[in-house]
């Protein structure tokens, strides 16, 4: 029975994920920096009936320590990890470079850049011994030279991870490892990270131009992940890319705005 571990996966994108793999019978083990997030998340996995196992650690990704936790405990308990996704992150404020604190650049880019160098790092050499293993980064705002107000260090922390998971791609292959590794394209997703920066809480108000292009093409979070867990399964390549959101839905999606018309901001 295989094991996959998912960063940052008591909630939105990384839950469904976790819980479209226990439904497909793998064992899945959820990490987050929230012990109430993180114990309502194993509650509702356990729900689903399965022979696989949950595991739940609280993990921060920037704390070796803590990740090595996740893998340590991981390997004694079920024996392997399969799958590692690298998805953990924290939003931006909506200010101009010049505008965030210190301590803000700090945490954007330690959690969103440096957390997956870290767990690709210290999860490649179990995978090495082991003899295989698949490792995925998601990609986000950034990744493709997009620009955004208010986006300027989460893009830049995003566009890195392109470059890093291409680069350990490159070096898995040259080592001949017999680990996979490849990266998690999933578009715009409606999820309360969009609302929120830095993890904390603190709300992002966002303005009428991008409220429109988040209805014309975003996606609730189960959505794309069933697209992504079925690619990832059914993977035999290093180096590959898995994109939701394609050039081609794109631009149908603005096609038929007009007569699709969403609104996933609507107040209740």
């Amino acid at each position: 029975m295989k094991t996959v571990v998912v960063t940052g996966s008591a909630r939105g994108f990384g839950y469904e994920l976790v819980r479209l793999f226990r439904e497909k019978g793998l064992n899945v083990v959820v990490c987050d920096v929230s012990k109430e997030a993180l114990d309502e998340a194993s509650t509702k996995l356990k729900t689903i009936a399965s022979e696989a196992k949950v595991l739940a650690y609280v993990a921060d990704v920037t704390s070796v320590q803590d990740i090595q936790n996740v893998i340590d405990n991981t390997e004694k308990e079920l024996g392997t990890i399969d799958i590692w996704i690298n998805n953990a992150g924290v939003n931006q404020p909506n200010k101009a470079l010049w505008e965030l604190e210190e301590r803000e650049i700090d945490k954007l880019i330690a959690v969103d850049l440096k957390g997956t160098v870290l767990c690709s790092k210290l999860i490649m050499p179990l995978m090495i011994k082991q003899g295989f293993g698949q490792i995925y980064n998601v990609e986000g705002h950034g990744s493709n030279d997009a620009k955004i107000f208010g986006l300027s260090m989460y893009g830049t922390a995003k566009r890195a991870i392109t470059y890093f998971t291409e680069a350990l791609a490159y070096e898995a292959e040259e080592k001949k490892t017999n680990v996979l590794v490849g990266k998690i394209t999933p578009g715009i997703m409606i999820t309360n990270f969009i609302h929120t920066s830095l993890g904390d809480g603190e709300k992002i108000e966002l303005d009428e131009k991008t409220k429109k292009i988040y209805n014309i093409l975003g996606d609730y979070p189960e959505t794309i992940a069933e697209f992504m867990v079925d690619k990832i399964l059914n993977n035999t390549k290093n180096n590959v890319k898995f994109t939701w959101l394609t050039g081609g839905r794109a631009a149908m999606r603005f096609m038929t705005a007009g007569f699709k018309k969403k609104d996933y901001f609507i107040k209740g």
